[in-house]
């Protein structure tokens, strides 16, 4: 499968989401999976592309010219999609991906989440989102989303479009 990653690319984070990046993307070289992510060279985003190409496996970027031009481009690419801005980004990483794993990050990953939910909730596609609740990191995401629910502007379950797991094996068990 093709695991596309939404995530951080800053440093400055909790150094035990570093070490759960990385075995993430560790266990999924090893298991024959492809990681697609926005090709950054920082954070999170750095850390499963170095894991995963370290393991032996295919890591693609979906990288905005933006990132390019900043000299940021990471160095862990096996291929290497370039894209105009962000929102040609999301459309290619959903057209590249056969499941989506969202790991701590801040306005970019949510943007990321929502645009690939609203997506599923439309039938663009019907891949797995995975909410990976990192040491309770979404927690307050996820009782907005629940609030939400209640205020009945979300149809539905939300839970049955977004999964929330919070551990690698809890990912794990979501997709496979």
């Amino acid at each position: 499968m093709k695991l596309c990653i939404f995530c951080s690319a800053n440093k400055n984070i909790d150094p035990d989401f570093f070490e759960m990046t990385r075995e993430l993307g560790k266990w999924a070289a090893e298991n024959g999976h492809s990681i697609v992510f926005g090709g950054h060279d920082a954070g999170l985003m750095h850390a499963v592309s170095k894991a995963a190409k370290e393991a032996g496996g295919e890591v693609i970027g979906v990288v905005p010219h933006k990132i390019m031009e900043m000299g940021r481009l990471s160095p862990y690419l096996d291929v290497h999609i370039p894209t105009e801005n962000l929102t040609d980004r999301k459309d290619l990483m959903m057209l590249q991906s056969d499941a989506f794993i969202v790991l701590p990050g801040g306005i970019g990953t949510l943007d990321e989440l929502f645009t690939t939910a609203a997506a599923a909730t439309l039938q663009y596609h019907q891949k797995p989102i995975i909410l990976w609740n990192m040491k309770g990191f979404w927690n307050s995401l996820i009782a907005c989303m629940d609030d939400l629910q209640q205020k009945g502007v979300i149809r539905g379950d939300w839970r049955n479009g977004i999964k929330v797991a919070n551990s690698l094996e809890e990912v794990i068990s979501l997709f496979t």
